[in-house]
Formats: structure tokens, C-alpha cells, sequence
């Protein structure tokens, strides 16, 4: 019945695919935090910088994003991200454009999870001479990691399944291959159900783990 799988190495794919969704998720954590400590940030130049970036990426469609990664930042600007091999460059290139894209929506994310934080908290802080990096890094920030799990469970969702977009730039990902194989195969709708249950498997359990993590620390207003 699966006779056709011959040949494709599916699994591989998929691992291609987690591969960049967790670097990607790393990087997108981290960047969105600091965006999100700028757009709260008692500075105007830095709250400005943070609100532009925030408002110009999330209205940028991510296909567009990861075309000009590669296109303008490898063939125009020749970025060749630490490599030679396309297959690498392309790899790391679209890291970079699912990096600057989805941190967009973490750093949103996490500014709302400081908006939960009651201001007298930060209030006291600085009353007994905590600057505004500490306030954020030792009291802020905690309180609102915790309240925020959740949303943050959507953004790696929508990750894990933008990833397919890298497939534009040859990056050789689940969805190249799915498109390799339904043009060499006589097998559609198998094909798309084989594709179809690898991204549940992969998103599925994620949030159902994520959504029991932010219940259980939730923070008790």
C-alpha cells in the first residue's frame, strides 16, 4: 500500500523540518524578548525602533520575508551565512527570515504578558533603586513569561507549520519533498494524508504539553 514511500526519505524531512522550527523558536524567543524590553523601554528612540520593526514585519507576508533572504541577502548582497554548501546557506538563511518574522509576534506576546504585571510592582522596584533593566530581568519579565505560555504555544504552532514556506528557497523540508512526490507519484491524496499526519504529530502534542504547562503556572491574580 506505501509502496510508493520508496526512495523519499520522509523521515528525514520532517526531522529537517523540527530542526528549523526549534532553532527557529530559540532564536525567535530571544529577539522577541529584547523587542519586547524595547517597546516598553523609557527610551524613545528604543520604543520606536521596537514599535516600527513590530508593525512593518507582521504586515510583510513571511513567503516575501524568506524570498528576500535569499535572494537579496544571499545572490544580491552575498551573505553566505558561514558556508559554502547551498544546502546549508539555504538552511540558515531561512532560520533568519522565520527568526525576524516570528519574532514579531513573540515580542507582542510577551508585551502583553507585561501588561498583566501590576505597576505598582515595578513602582517598588524602582523605589528601592532597581534600574529599569532589573526591574524587567528579575520581576517583570518572570511574572510575565508564566502568564503567557499559552500564546506562546500559538506562535510555535504557527511556526512549526510556517516552516513549509522555506520550501520556496529549496531548503528540503516536508513540504518540498511532499511537492517532489505528489509530481513523481500517482498517489495525491495518500501523500497529503501521510503529510497532513506528520504535522499533527508534530503540533499536536506540543499544545496539548504547553496548554497543561500554563495552566499549571499560571499566575494567581
Amino acid at each position: 500500500m506505501f509502496d510508493f514511500l520508496e526512495g523519499y526519505d520522509v523521515l528525514g524531512a520532517f526531522w529537517t523540518t523540527v530542526q528549523l522550527t526549534v532553532i527557529s523558536a530559540v532564536g525567535s524567543l530571544i529577539w522577541g524578548t529584547l523587542l519586547a524590553a524595547m517597546r516598553v523601554s523609557p527610551v524613545p528612540l528604543m520604543r520606536g525602533f521596537g514599535t516600527a520593526y513590530v508593525n512593518i514585519v507582521r504586515n510583510i507576508p513571511l513567503t516575501v520575508i524568506i524570498v528576500f533572504t535569499s535572494l537579496g541577502l544571499a545572490d544580491i548582497f552575498g551573505v553566505t551565512m558561514g558556508s559554502d554548501r547551498f544546502d546549508v546557506q539555504g538552511f540558515r538563511l531561512a532560520v533568519l527570515g522565520f527568526v525576524a518574522y516570528t519574532a514579531a509576534f513573540v515580542c507582542e506576546a510577551i508585551r502583553s504578558g507585561i501588561n498583566t504585571v501590576p505597576l505598582g510592582q515595578a513602582e517598588a522596584a524602582r523605589a528601592i533603586g532597581l534600574s529599569f533593566s532589573q526591574t524587567l530581568r528579575l520581576i517583570v519579565l518572570p511574572q510575565a513569561f508564566r502568564s503567557v505560555i499559552g500564546p506562546l504555544a500559538n506562535v510555535l504552532i504557527a511556526l512549526t507549520k510556517n516552516t513549509t514556506v522555506a520550501a520556496a528557497i529549496g531548503v528540503a523540508e516536508a513540504a518540498l519533498l511532499m511537492k517532489e512526490m505528489i509530481e513523481n507519484e500517482a498517489q495525491t491524496l495518500a501523500i497529503g494524508a501521510i503529510f497532513a499526519f506528520g504535522f499533527v504529530v508534530l503540533t499536536l502534542p506540543t499544545g496539548l504539553f504547553l496548554g497543561w504547562l500554563s495552566k499549571r503556572l499560571a499566575v494567581k491574580r
